[in-house]
């Protein structure tokens, strides 16, 4: 059975990160570790650690993706809650068979890491993202 060892990361959908980092870095203090272009999911991601987890500031490169639809419909905000697991199959198995709507029923694989989403409509109203270190 696999198990959520952390809370990996929070999202944040920003429509223009050096203006976000104005308030996460430079008046709260948080430190810019880098910045990602990450085609898969269609966005450029600031990725700032805060103890083990981090703070990351999402802004879409395209108009058609998922986090573009969330800006243009919400504005900036919190879009997910990352947690880490040790074994990602295996805990979208026991989700899947516990009746919990899955966004990605298999992972998706980026350099060092895979992750799956699960649906807002299990959770209670928060997109909810699986992540697991390979």
């Amino acid at each position: 059975m696999s198990e959520i060892k952390k809370i990996n990361h929070v999202a944040i959908v920003v429509g223009d990160i050096d203006q976000a980092l104005t308030f996460w870095r430079d008046a709260l203090g948080l430190e810019l570790h880098h910045v990602e272009d990450v085609p898969s999911q269609k966005a450029v991601v600031a990725f700032m650690p805060v103890g083990d987890s981090e703070v990351e500031l999402v802004k879409p490169t395209t108009d058609d993706s998922g986090v573009a639809k969330f800006l243009a419909e919400r504005g900036g905000g919190m879009h997910h809650l990352c947690f880490e697991v040790d074994d990602l199959e295996a805990k979208l198995a026991d989700l899947k068979a516990k009746g919990v709507r899955l966004i990605n029923e298999t992972p998706i694989e980026l350099p060092g890491r895979k992750m799956a989403f699960i649906h807002p409509k299990s959770t209670g109203g928060v997109l909810v993202e699986l992540y697991q270190l390979i």
